[in-house]
């Protein structure tokens, strides 16, 4: 791993123009209509996949009114709480941790207002203490904002408990994807600012796979999120051409 630049980030896990372009957007992340809007459509398609993964894993009715209570989860690229907050109301013990310190604020001003207890800071995945591990951890539409995601990857491993699950969700490096996910999202629909992803750090799920197994971790399921323009809506499904979720178990 590459020594930490003079601000304390280690070049290898963070990129500074990535944490001023989400900075810059910390004040509308809120808003379903504004910047973040694509994420607000796609949050209820991420949090039921991530509610049946770690039900199924953890032996949990996904159903009940606090079905993960007794278990903690770190959210590591937390922006302002889109999926802290639900994981805090279905009762993890959420540590929710980001570089941009705007968002970080924007999330604790939006967790006061819900009456939400969640701990949330701005750190570098790299200063939590190895010794702090959770029964869960959701990379969500990070790691194609990080310089070596297989180096984040194992960051974030060596803070998974045995038996943990791991989740993440990113885009693939598809022709497919730079079609939709950029030329359409960014520059046609205006679903994005112009230069939110780039193309070239987009991660295949065999990469993905790849570096959780190098991390240590087993690969376990996997699952393409795709939208319906006539619906307006997005569901899971077999497609991983474009987004795509992935989960990895760190073996008891």
């Amino acid at each position: 791993m590459q020594a930490a630049n003079k601000d304390g980030l280690d070049p290898a896990l963070a990129d500074r123009d990535e944490i001023a372009r989400f900075n810059a957007l910390a004040a509308s992340w809120w808003d379903p209509n504004g910047p973040m809007k694509p994420l607000h459509r796609l949050n209820p398609v991420r949090i039921g996949f991530l509610k049946e993964a770690f039900a199924g894993h953890f032996g949990r009715d996904h159903n009940g009114m606090h079905p993960f209570g007794g278990l903690n989860l770190l959210d590591i690229g937390c922006g302002a709480g889109l999926v802290a907050e639900p994981m805090a109301r279905l009762g993890f013990d959420v540590t929710a941790i980001d570089l941009a310190e705007e968002n970080i604020a924007a999330a604790k001003a939006h967790a006061t207002l819900e009456g939400l207890a969640i701990d949330y800071r701005t750190t570098p995945l790299e200063n939590l203490p190895e010794a702090a591990t959770y029964d869960a951890i959701t990379l969500l539409e990070v790691v194609e904002h990080v310089p070596d995601v297989p180096a984040f990857v194992a960051e974030a491993a060596k803070r998974l408990k045995p038996g943990g699950m791991l989740i993440a969700s990113t885009l693939n490096r598809t022709m497919k994807a730079y079609a939709l996910a950029i030329f359409g999202a960014e520059y046609v629909l205006r679903w994005l600012p112009v230069g939110t992803h780039d193309w070239n750090k987009f991660v295949t799920p065999d990469e993905l796979d790849d570096a959780f197994a190098s991390a240590g971790l087993a690969p376990h399921e996997r699952a393409g999120m795709v939208f319906n323009p006539l619906a307006n809506s997005w569901r899971l499904s077999g497609d991983c051409d474009v987004n795509y979720l992935a989960s990895a178990t760190r073996p008891s």
